[in-house]
């Protein structure tokens, strides 16, 4: 009996590529586009056509080419509660989110999983940039690079669990991105040239501050910018317009220019200073997630980024508690930034991640 996938399929070239890749090898296949938000959940009126019914509909039409079941799985209660509502208050307590790693961790890798094993299919597929695989010695499932590393997604995964990744399947990992548009142009995909997303996808218009500001139906009060010795400098805007190494957008004219260096919501004041200032070698995370190892044992060498465009930096890290560690760099780090993700490297195997404090 063949195995069952659960393929997602977002309407782009990557998931259905994914999609036609897994089916050429023999498992039986349905695919599924996870429907995350009404057009009211993201402030765009009822009327208008949503931009993701056009991804509907390019799913189907891959799916019915390729002779698989295609279902629309209603998930957006789950998308406002752990993906939008994270987001705005993560810019409400000052922090910066990454609704994307929430989205890989909430949904695809949580909500759909359990979907599929309802269902009674052994796997999810996705068109994610990673690679998974066994290792005997270890006795776990390891995450590794995407052999493109151009377009690699292992920054976004680190939050998967052993159980999770047993059960998915990342077909894309092997590929380069000139590659997958090749397969799909091949075989007639109505989205083989289609434009990759670059932009979280329930922020449609305008800047973040203004969706917070209508889906929230809040006003965030004016403060001061400082200096951190508490020199005011001039008034803010409310700090959700603001996150940590941000230079436009202040209207402070100074003797140097001046960078968001700490969002203060107690006092309501955001902080600035210059490039100098942004720079750390030392940070703590919480909210931790392990692959390759079960906990780490003693300070170890690896190499981490705390941004998904950064490339990886020499550093130590130590775990300081059941569930937080402390990474200290070589050489320091421009903008870490709270809330966003520190991920740990081990050549190309991915060692876990956290929520940077």
């Amino acid at each position: 009996m063949n195995s069952k996938a659960v393929i997602a399929m977002s309407g782009g070239v990557d998931s259905s590529v994914a999609a036609f890749l897994i089916k050429s090898q023999g498992y039986d296949c349905i695919g599924a586009t996870m429907k995350l938000f009404h057009n009211e959940d993201i402030c765009i009126s009822h009327e208008k056509s949503c931009c993701s019914l056009e991804d509907v509909e390019d799913a189907r039409n891959v799916a019915y080419s390729l002779g698989i079941p295609y279902y629309v799985f209603n998930f957006t209660d789950r998308f406002r509660e752990d993906v939008i509502d994270r987001f705005v208050n993560s810019y409400e307590t000052g922090t910066t989110p990454n609704p994307c790693i929430d989205c890989n961790r909430y949904l695809k890798f949580e909500k759909l999983f359990l979907r599929a094993r309802e269902l009674n299919y052994d796997y999810v597929v996705t068109g994610h940039y990673s690679r998974i695989e066994f290792n005997k010695a270890l006795g776990r499932y390891l995450l590794k690079k995407a052999i493109d590393e151009t377009k690699d997604q292992s920054y976004v995964l680190y939050s998967m669990t052993q159980e999770q990744l047993a059960h998915t399947l990342f077909p894309l990992g092997a590929l380069r991105k000139t590659e997958v548009r090749k397969i799909a142009e091949s075989h007639g995909f109505v989205n083989a040239k289609k434009h990759d997303s670059q932009d979280i996808c329930f922020v449609q218009k305008g800047t973040y501050a203004n969706f917070i500001k209508q889906y929230t139906g809040k006003e965030y009060p004016h403060g001061d910018f400082v200096l951190k010795d508490g020199t005011v400098l001039g008034e803010h805007k409310g700090i959700i317009n603001y996150t940590i190494g941000q230079r436009k957008g202040l209207g402070i004219a100074y003797k140097e220019p001046l960078y968001v260096t700490e969002i203060d919501v107690s006092n309501n004041t955001v902080v600035l200073g210059t490039d100098r200032d942004l720079f750390s070698k030392t940070l703590t995370a919480n909210n931790i997630n392990l692959i390759s190892v079960s906990s780490i044992e003693k300070p170890t060498r690896i190499k981490a980024k705390v941004r998904y465009r950064q490339v990886e930096q020499p550093a130590t890290v130590t775990q300081i508690g059941d569930d937080s560690i402390a990474v200290e760099f070589d050489e320091p780090q421009r903008a870490i930034t709270k809330g966003q993700a520190v991920v740990l490297y081990d050549g190309d195997t991915i060692l876990g991640g956290g929520t940077i404090q």
